[in-house]
């Protein structure tokens, strides 16, 4: 349905592919997962339409970026959470996601590196939520900045996370916000890492 970066992690990716085999699902199924690495699970195969297409075909996709406000790294959580190397102001970061939702050219947030025709795209929601993505249960400290949108230019996600985390922190002005918006990009800034990155959903109608 896309491509991630290197290092971002996928609940729920999905593909299309054509076959002509009467071989039953279940059984592909469990095949394939055989073949791949253990970091890949095959969750589900199921007949769609003949015009459906994984990307193509997506109306939106729920992404969320998790990070720590913990003095000390929890080694389990870790490989899917952004230590945050300062203080944040959580609740000044819970009130400036909001900035972020409606329909708006995000050009300022693109990554250079891609070609859309169009940078306008659609955040139906920004949220701050606590808990992590994957996390054991006595992890503390974790947060879900949670991502629902029609779609998403190159690296958008992670540029608006660290812009978040730099004005909540206060090393820059919240006008940042503004004058990015403002942009006719590519985004010139720090670009939050990876890892702390999550594709949640796949949506169609």
């Amino acid at each position: 349905s896309g491509r991630t970066d290197a290092g971002v992690h996928a609940l729920a990716q999905v593909f299309s592919f054509s076959w002509d085999s009467d071989k039953d699902l279940s059984t592909l199924r469990r095949s394939l997962t055989k073949m791949l690495s253990p970091g890949i699970q095959i969750t589900a195969i199921d007949v769609a339409t003949p015009d459906f297409h994984a990307r193509k075909s997506a109306v939106g996709k729920k992404y969320w970026y998790t990070v720590s406000a913990a003095r000390e790294t929890d080694p389990l959580s870790a490989p899917f959470a952004w230590v945050l190397p300062h203080r944040v102001d959580l609740e000044y970061l819970r009130a400036l996601c909001a900035r972020f939702v409606g329909t708006r050219d995000f050009a300022g947030f693109q990554s250079s590196g891609a070609e859309k025709e169009s940078t306008v795209r659609a955040l139906h929601s920004v949220e701050l939520v606590p808990g992590g993505v994957v996390a054991p249960v006595d992890a503390h400290d974790l947060y879900t900045i949670r991502f629902h949108g029609g779609g998403f230019l190159y690296k958008m996600v992670r540029n608006i996370t660290c812009t978040l985390i730099d004005v909540a922190r206060g090393s820059v002005s919240e006008s940042r916000i503004d004058e990015l918006l403002a942009s006719h990009g590519p985004y010139h800034g720090y670009t939050a890492p990876a890892h702390g990155l999550t594709l949640v959903e796949v949506l169609y109608e």
